[in-house]
């Protein structure tokens, strides 16, 4: 009986002692797969987290690159639409007419409130200041660019001076000038590698020179360059007949090309006679031209029997002599044929007038 109650204690006891393992066992795992489910939820926070950063991030950089793209295309199409402008302006109009249809706009700038405006119309005015204060900064920096590149390419394509030639002297103001281009026209010159330059005058040019410097203020007018021109001139008149030479700086460069500006001679223009070979080519007042033929020299250095100057010599006399008021006139009645010979033709025709009257004349009086 004692030995029973014995081994039911021991069990008891026993079975005490492993009871309390199980229940740390069980509450140890418990632990852990508590611990490993907040640190897996954690991560998974944290990694959302990150992402909605991430992608936010993204969308504020595409939200700055679409920005950036807008505001460089839309100053891009703002430079290009300018430019655009100012160079249609610029071809369209002259700087003048610019300055005169901006004047408003440049002007509304400087807006000064008057007394009896009220108060709404101050603010107006003052806001429409305000709103054209960029235009009318553009527009001016436009016009001072235009001013400055225009002054610039004046020095290259415009005379040298307004006034090519000095006053004349006050006893010489009823002679004519007589305006002579230089190549093809009283001299012939040419190029070539082998044998280098080859200059041949004009026949009969010292004659003419000599004779026409008596009536006339006799002026060179070349589109060469004066370091070919002075000593070219200084061979030919040796007895200085030629009172001026201008060479290319003295004419306008317009079209690829260099022109005569008769207008610039400082001249009375009724009173300028323009003799060349390309007289309405070459010259941008073709009423005073006289036309003359070109002089040439073949290779083997002949040319014609050439009378153009000398034939030339009694129209220029009977000009200075006659003294038209307006030479123009004179040479728009010669309807740019050929001067020389349409004058001869009609001085035999005056002379035969002249004849038949005095012989009406001598028949009256009989």
């Amino acid at each position: 009986m004692a030995s029973s109650l014995l081994r039911s204690r021991v069990s008891s006891i026993v079975s005490r002692s492993k009871k309390p393992n199980r229940r740390t066992f069980s509450s140890n795992v418990d632990k852990e797969s508590i611990i490993s489910s907040q640190s897996i939820i954690t991560d998974q926070a944290a990694e959302a987290t990150a992402a909605a950063a991430e992608s936010s991030a993204e969308a504020a950089a595409s939200s700055d690159r679409k920005g950036w793209s807008l505001f460089k295309y839309g100053l891009i199409a703002t430079l290009t639409g300018a430019t655009g402008f100012a160079g249609y302006a610029t071809y369209a109009y002259t700087l003048d007419e610019i300055e005169d249809k901006t004047k408003a706009l440049r002007q509304s700038v400087n807006y000064k409130a008057g007394e009896d405006e009220s108060s709404i119309e101050k603010y107006q005015g003052l806001l429409y200041s305000a709103a054209m204060t960029v235009p009318a900064k553009a527009v001016e920096l436009y016009l001072d660019t235009r001013r400055a590149i225009e002054e610039q390419v004046k020095g290259f394509t415009e005379p040298t001076s307004d006034k090519l030639l000095p006053d004349l002297h006050p006893s010489e103001q009823h002679v004519f000038t007589l305006v002579l281009d230089l190549n093809e026209t009283i001299i012939y010159s040419d190029w070539k590698r082998d044998r280098g330059w080859r200059t041949f005058k004009r026949p009969g040019v010292d004659d003419f020179l000599q004779h026409l410097s008596r009536l006339y203020e006799i002026v060179v007018y070349s589109d060469q360059l004066n370091m070919y021109v002075d000593p070219v001139v200084e061979r030919l008149d040796t007895n200085h007949c030629i009172r001026y030479r201008l060479s290319r700086g003295a004419t306008k460069y317009q079209d690829g090309k260099h022109y005569r500006d008769l207008s610039k001679l400082n001249r009375d223009p009724g009173k300028i006679i323009y003799v060349s070979a390309h007289a309405f080519e070459n010259s941008l007042q073709p009423e005073n031209c006289v036309p003359i033929k070109p002089f040439e020299i073949d290779e083997k250095g002949e040319g014609s029997v050439d009378t153009t100057l000398l034939d030339l010599i009694p129209f220029l006399e009977y000009v200075a002599r006659a003294s038209p008021s307006d030479i123009r006139k004179v040479l728009a009645s010669y309807e740019r044929k050929d001067i020389a010979q349409e004058f001869k033709e009609r001085s035999k025709q005056t002379q035969r007038r002249m004849q038949e009257q005095r012989q009406q004349g001598f028949f009256r009086r009989m």
